[in-house]
């Protein structure tokens, strides 16, 4: 991928119902290529092929196969804060270790649910600019888990919100990526780590 001070959008959003299953045809054989052969396979024409549209149609949405990886990643980020947004209303009310272990879960089935696609998306990631939409997806990601840990009167609520989506995320990864499958074993062993940085041992 190219460096520059931002990562490329899209040209357009389609607001047609056919333009928008072209759109998301470009995307999906685009993550399927990352999946299957890497960033080096990646290529505009490819992924037309593969979406089965033409390379102008292709070109009319996203101008480079950059803004293609940039819009794969923003999407990744909106499916993790749409999973714990949910995850959040279903645990309010219940007591705080019952909502860390349903939280520390969702983040796990994201996580194994795009696991392919995830793993070389992040480590694309981490080569990139930040990205203005990204980031304020992380940051409504923290404000939900943190207005979460506020309600049970958690010090510091903003700060145990970022610490805690990182120590999830520190735990996991390695793990799902080192081709562990025992999820509700790693989910435990992440509760506990958990829970002991909030004091509920």
């Amino acid at each position: 991928m190219t460096h520059s001070d931002f990562v490329p959008k899209p040209k357009k959003t389609p607001r047609q119902a056919r333009a928008r299953a072209t759109y998301q045809a470009i995307l999906e054989a685009a993550a399927h290529i990352l999946e299957h052969g890497g960033p080096t396979a990646l290529t505009t024409n490819l992924v037309a092929e593969r979406a089965g549209v033409s390379i102008g149609s292709l070109y009319q949405y996203f101008p480079s196969k950059d803004a293609i990886i940039g819009e794969l990643i923003r999407d990744l980020r909106r499916e993790m804060r749409d999973d714990i947004l949910a995850m959040a209303q279903y645990v309010d009310g219940h007591p705080l270790d019952f909502a860390v272990r349903r939280m520390v879960r969702a983040a796990i089935h994201h996580h194994v649910h795009t696991h392919g696609r995830a793993d070389v998306l992040e480590r694309l990631e981490a080569h990139l600019p930040p990205d203005p939409d990204t980031q304020e997806i992380k940051a409504e990601i923290n404000r939900t888990v943190a207005g979460l840990l506020r309600k049970h009167g958690v010090e510091h609520p903003e700060l145990a919100a970022f610490d805690l989506t990182n120590l999830v995320i520190g735990m996991a990864h390695p793990a799902l990526h080192s081709g562990d499958t025992d999820f509700e074993a790693l989910a435990c062993r992440i509760d506990r780590a958990a829970l002991g940085y909030l004091g509920q041992t």
